[in-house]
């Protein structure tokens, strides 16, 4: 049985993956999102939206899926997801994207330096930081190619598993954007690394 860890609310964890161990995330409370970035462990490859777009042919994934490197190689296989929708288009959230649509004038907790500084504790420099799989984030795009943020469709007890598929560095958040979070509550999230 794998343990759980937790990921504080609105902060972030690391880890490093051998390939072939798999990676559960789990939405503990329901309605809470997340991101998920990856280097190879020897910091030669980044998670990359726009070649998981080119292979995979959309813009949504889940079971099944590959997520590509911008290097062309697969990271991570999507082996189990209750979900179905996972988002790939959104930045991590930032100081500076509080700041210019949110007017903030404090600082703001953000994936981006929860991410950042997950990554600075496991050795390695991330910045400029490489896309991100926002998971559990109900992202909709409208016919006129307009983005939207939706609830979360996630429940309590809701997860996604991913395979390494190389050995990986790997940072994720509990996001403490409101905007994409249920009722706009910032919950933890918990995740097990397991063989």
């Amino acid at each position: 049985m794998a343990e759980r860890r937790l990921i504080a609310a609105g902060g972030g964890a690391g880890l490093r993956l051998r390939r072939g161990e798999q990676l559960r995330i789990i939405d503990i409370d329901g309605g809470q999102t997340g991101d998920l970035v990856a280097f190879s462990a020897d910091g030669g490859h980044r998670l990359s939206s726009g070649r998981t777009f080119d292979y995979c042919g959309k813009i949504y994934v889940s079971t099944g899926d590959v997520l590509w490197s911008d290097r062309s190689d697969p990271m991570l296989t999507i082996v189990a997801d209750d979900v179905g929708k996972h988002d790939l288009l959104y930045a991590p959230c930032s100081m500076e994207m509080y700041r210019l649509q949110y007017g903030a004038t404090e600082y703001h907790a953000n994936c981006y330096d929860n991410l950042c500084c997950a990554f600075r504790e496991l050795g390695i420099e991330p910045e400029p930081l490489p896309s991100s799989l926002n998971f559990f984030m109900n992202a909709d795009v409208a016919a006129d190619g307009r983005l939207s943020l939706l609830a979360p469709r996630t429940r309590a007890g809701a997860a996604i598993t991913v395979r390494a598929e190389m050995d990986l560095i790997i940072a994720l958040t509990s996001c403490p954007a409101s905007t994409c979070n249920a009722g706009g509550a910032i919950r933890p999230l918990g995740f097990e690394v397991f063989s």
